[in-house]
Order: structure tokens, then sequence, then C-alpha cells
């Protein structure tokens, strides 16, 4: 399966402009003349990845292509292969939106944006219509108040998916994720599901519950354990979910629910202050050849592990030590290491493992969409090619300032409750 934007290919590009189709065709990949920027990089790896899901979803044939892989521990693994299709729409959508929403660029870029929200708009569609192949229902499990969180998540970093929706869709959906209030959140990071799916509502002017949001941000209040990070639940544990979940969401809602109510202005300036401390430990835990600390649960979740990095990057809400160009470089990194053996890929789509295929690092939840979270490594794309995320001279980030031998200031532990 070949990725739509590999090699640049300018014969792609006037073959689109055409109204030829030459997917689904194999087609000779040629090499990018010159030097290759980081944002063509990104571009090329985001486009490998997300490409299945997006092409086949808007031409109502995911459940007949994607594979139905799970843990070798899977817990239920029928209910987890029901579920696994709005998990990797809400997952991949919601790493994707910024650039969705982005307007202009290079002309090859414009080309390929165009063509993935053609590809969104009809395969959100193909999901909320019931006759379908691709037909999503949101109330199998308790899976899927996660996974419409993600999706709820989506529209608002690009309100240009919800503008671009028919009046139809638009109902269908918000029908759909009020559906998932019957199921009752894990008492953890969860609860900020449940909040996601209110913000939503609230930011499109609907009908929404702020007793949910309320409980979810007092709840994480208490869970606040110093140094700019959560516990997940009552015990701490030494995973990425600071950074797969809590951060981004966090400062989502806040962002969403303060413009309606200043009765948390003073734990939103420190949930903002946390963003920034927690931003400046996940930019210190990239190595100098782009791996990190390969530890707790979902780790097969390869580049999210870095989401929060990334959404403060595109946010433009990074601290000051950290510039732009060196989080750039070290998220770069990431997506090189994570993405580049051989066998990350198993017929176009992103197998499970962090680095290739290594199917026993999974948990007992995971199946062929879970991966697909990785994909919220890409929001600075976003960002426009003139930002100075994007336009400025690359910069060393600390691990390679560190382990170079250079003078470096040293860290302290900020408490900020």
């Amino acid at each position: 399966m070949k990725s739509f934007y590999k090699g640049w290919c300018l014969t792609l590009c006037f073959s689109m402009l055409l109204g030829g189709s030459v997917f689904g065709q194999k087609k000779k990949a040629l090499k990018p003349v010159g030097p290759i920027t980081d944002r063509q990089v990104w571009l090329q790896e985001m486009d490998k990845m997300v490409w299945p899901v997006m092409y086949n979803l808007a031409h109502d044939s995911l459940r007949i292509q994607m594979p139905k892989v799970t843990s070798k521990r899977i817990d239920n693994k029928d209910h987890r292969i029901k579920v696994e299709y709005l998990e990797v729409l809400g997952r991949v959508l919601s790493g994707i939106a910024p650039w969705l929403q982005l307007e202009g660029g290079s002309r090859n870029e414009v080309i390929l944006r165009n063509q993935y929200r053609q590809w969104a708009v009809q395969g959100i569609k193909n999901a909320l219509d019931s006759n379908a192949k691709d037909f999503m229902r949101f109330d199998i499990g308790g899976q899927q108040l996660v996974d419409a969180s993600y999706l709820a998540y989506a529209f608002l970093r690009a309100p240009w998916l919800w503008e671009h929706l028919e009046k139809r869709e638009k109902e269908r959906l918000v029908n759909s994720i009020k559906t998932t209030r019957q199921f009752k959140p894990v008492f953890s990071n969860w609860l900020l599901f449940s909040a996601m799916n209110e913000a939503f509502l609230c930011r499109f002017g609907y009908e929404w519950d702020s007793m949910r949001v309320d409980y979810a941000l007092q709840q994480m209040e208490q869970w606040y354990v110093g140094d700019g990070m959560y516990t997940d639940g009552v015990h701490y544990a030494y995973d990425y979910y600071n950074s797969y979940v809590i951060h981004p969401y966090l400062a989502a809602i806040a962002g969403i629910i303060g413009k309606k109510n200043n009765a948390y202005d003073s734990m939103f300036e420190k949930i903002k202050k946390r963003n920034e401390r927690y931003a400046i430990l996940q930019e210190r835990l990239i190595n100098t050849d782009g791996s990190y600390p390969p530890t707790g649960r979902s780790i097969v979740y390869r580049g999210a592990a870095f989401h929060h990095l990334a959404d403060m990057a595109w946010r433009k809400a990074l601290p000051e030590q950290l510039k732009p160009a060196q989080v750039r470089c070290a998220l770069t990194a990431v997506i090189r290491k994570t993405l580049e053996s051989p066998s990350t890929y198993k017929n176009g789509w992103l197998s499970i493992g962090l680095y290739g295929e290594q199917p026993d690092l999974a948990d007992f939840y995971n199946n062929q969409g879970s991966m697909y979270i990785s994909s919220n490594i890409f929001l600075p794309l976003g960002l426009a090619e003139t930002d100075p995320f994007w336009s400025a001279p690359a910069e060393k980030w600390t691990a390679q300032k560190i382990w170079s031998g250079e003078d470096f200031p040293n860290d302290h532990s900020v408490d900020l409750r």
C-alpha cells in the first residue's frame, strides 16, 4: 500500500489535478530533488501512517481492509475488534486535525491537504450513516467513551471539519457523542474523556453537562502530585499518561470552559504552569538519537508519548526555555526512531510495537486501531511553514547539548500546587 505523498511525486500531483486516480495502483516513487526539510519528513511520515485509514474510510471499505489484529493478551477479542473502527477514526483525526485546519503552504502540501479534507468529510459521513458499511455505533462498550472523546477533540482542533459537515451529520455526531454518557468512566484519566465530550458540546452550542466537567477538573486537581505531574487515578504510575491524555486534555478543556466560566481561573492558571513544566520534562526525556525510556503501559503508542510536547508546540505555548526549533528537532528524531524499523508497517498498517513489530509490548486492551494515537505527534504540522517552529535553523535539544559536553543549566523540581 503506497502513501499519497511518497517521493513528492509531481506526476501524482498532475494526476490529482486532472481528476485521475492512482490510488490502489503501483507507482514508481521519485526521489526528492535536493535536501529534504523536517516538514517534508513529517508530511511523508504522517501520510504513510494515516493513508490507509482515511482512504478506506472515505471509500466505505475500512471494515473490509483494516486488519483485525489484537494483543496476544487481549481480554475480549471480539469486543475489541468491534470497537477498533471508532478507535482508529478518533485517534487519527485528533492527530491530523490542526493540519486540516491550516490554510496555505506549498503546492504539493495544499494538494495533499485538500485530498485529506475530502476523505475526512466523506469518511465521517460514512461513519455516521447507518446504511454505510463503515457505520460506527457509539454504544457498544465503555471504550467508546474514550474514542468518542478523541473524535470530539479533532473537531475542537479543526472547526473546519464541523463547518463542512451537513446539518444531518452534525446532529448524528452530537447524538452519538451524547450516547456515550451511558458509560461510567473508570476512576482515572477517563474522567477527562467525559469532560472532553461535554467541552465539544459546549463549544458548538449544544446542551452540555457542566457537572461532568467540574468533577473531572476537581478530581484531577486532587491527583496533582507535584513537578508538573498527576497520578492517573489513586496511585501514581511511571508511564506516559500525563502526555497521552492528562495534560493535552486539561489544556483543551480549560481553553473551552475558560471562555464560558471564570470560576476556574485560578485553577486554569496552575494548569498552564504545570503544562509548561511537564513540557520541559518531556523534552529532556528525548535521547540524542530520538529514543526515550520505554516505561509503563501503552508503550506501543509510539510517538504519542510526546503528545503533550507536540500539543504545546502547536498551541505556541512552549515555556521560554524551550525554543521551537529545538523541540522540532527533538520530535523529528522521535518520529524517525519510532518509525524507521522495517517491521513498523505490515501491508501498510501500523504493527503493534515501539520499534517495529514487538507484540509482547502490547497491553490487554490494544487492537489494530490503538496505535494510531501516535498520529498526535504530528500536531505541529498545524503551524504554517513560515512559523519559527519550522523556519528557524536546526538546534540541539537538551540531551544532545549535555551529552556532547556543553555546559548547561541544572534542573530543579517545581511544586505548582
